[in-house]
Order: structure tokens, then sequence, then C-alpha cells
């Protein structure tokens, strides 16, 4: 097997382990695990949708099926990943919406050491949406048809499961570790409360309704 050649660093962004938030946990007991009931019912929502779509699109005309292609391809015509390991590191790339899921695993395997490069490895969406690439359902469908567009964030896990905690650096190209940079704070969103309450202050009292209150 040939040696996949690295990315090219103006290609993508790598992201160093967040301090702010907890590495991805992986193989841990139910017991350790305390989503809320939110996030439960919000991944129950998205895994059922994807599902329903992937079941539903054999059912599809075939014109009806890539009219609906052409509008996601033309609306979302590229799809951002980024890749997160189980130390938190992230790497990041953007690919054309009608890319299949091959070359976001070409791209990732290029990026490993070449020590590790050998190893198999399976990109997954939680809580139990494996996206192999020896899955005729996954493989044959373009990164849009997965639902990926605009953008999704996959996890890693490898064959070898030593290499599946946290405390495990990713196992990448050093040219690549070393220009990882800080992953950027989301902006602050203000909320609707706030945002009401300081146009009201900002709302001028019209001079006969100031004339009318006085005493």
């Amino acid at each position: 097997m040939s040696t996949p050649a690295t990315p090219a660093p103006h290609d993508f962004k790598v992201y160093k382990p967040s301090s702010s938030s907890p590495p991805v946990l992986a193989n841990l007991p139910d017991v350790d695990l305390t989503p809320t009931a939110a996030d439960i019912k919000a991944a129950q929502a998205t895994l059922a949708a994807r599902t329903q779509a992937l079941v539903n699109a054999p059912l599809q005309l075939r014109a009806a099926r890539e009219a609906e292609v052409k509008t996601k391809r033309d609306r979302w015509p590229e799809t951002l990943i980024r890749i997160k390991f189980m130390d938190g590191t992230q790497l990041e790339r953007t690919f054309p919406s009608t890319n299949k899921i091959r070359l976001v695993y070409a791209f990732v395997r290029g990026c490993l050491r070449e020590d590790v490069q050998p190893i198999k490895f399976i990109l997954y969406q939680p809580p139990k949406r494996d996206l192999k690439v020896s899955d005729p359902t996954v493989r044959d469908l373009t990164l849009a048809e997965l639902q990926l567009a605009p953008s999704s964030i996959l996890l890693l896990r490898f064959e070898d499961d030593r290499l599946n905690h946290a405390s495990v650096p990713a196992p990448l190209v050093s040219t690549i570790l070393l220009q990882a940079v800080e992953l950027p704070m989301p902006k602050p969103v203000e909320s609707p409360s706030n945002t009401l309450s300081s146009k009201t202050s900002e709302i001028k009292i019209p001079k006969w309704l100031k004339i009318g209150q006085k005493k």
C-alpha cells in the first residue's frame, strides 16, 4: 500500500486541544455518561432524520432525487469537515459537497504519522453513526447526501484501542502538530431579552409625551 501524501499546510487547519473543554470520551460505561434530556432528544431527532432520509432515498423517483441533490449542491457547494481526535485536537478542511466520504478518509490518513497510517480507523458521529467506507449506503453517497453539508464534526476511532484515549496525543505528523493554533472562541450570542431592553432604552420619548408628564 502506497503511503498517502501529507496535505499541503494551506489546504487545511489544525487546532490544539482546548483547555476550556473536556477531551473526547470513548468506550466509557453508561454510568459515566450523563447527557441531559435535551441532549438525548436532540441526538435522537438528528439520528432519526438522517436515518429516515437514507431509508427513503431509494424510494424516490430518479428525477426527484437528482433535483434534490442539485438543490443541495447549489445551496451548499462546499462542506466544512472537522475531524476531532480523542485528545481534543481537530483537523479542519473544506471539501466539495459532491465528494465522497473516502476522500475525507484519505485526507485524515495523509495527516497521520507513518507508523500509524496502516492502522484502520472509523469516522463517526455520536451516538452510533459510523461512516464506514465499507458500507455501500455510505461510500456511494456524496457529503451532501450524507447530510454532512454545510458543516459537520466527525470523531475518529482507531481499530487499535491503545490510541483511543484522551491521554494519547493525536498521532499526527510532527510538521502538522507544529502549525496547530488555538480554536477560535465562538462569539457570544446576545439574548433576545437583552436586545429588546437595549433597544427600548434607546427609544426617544416624544416631546408631546414629555409635556404631558410634567406636573
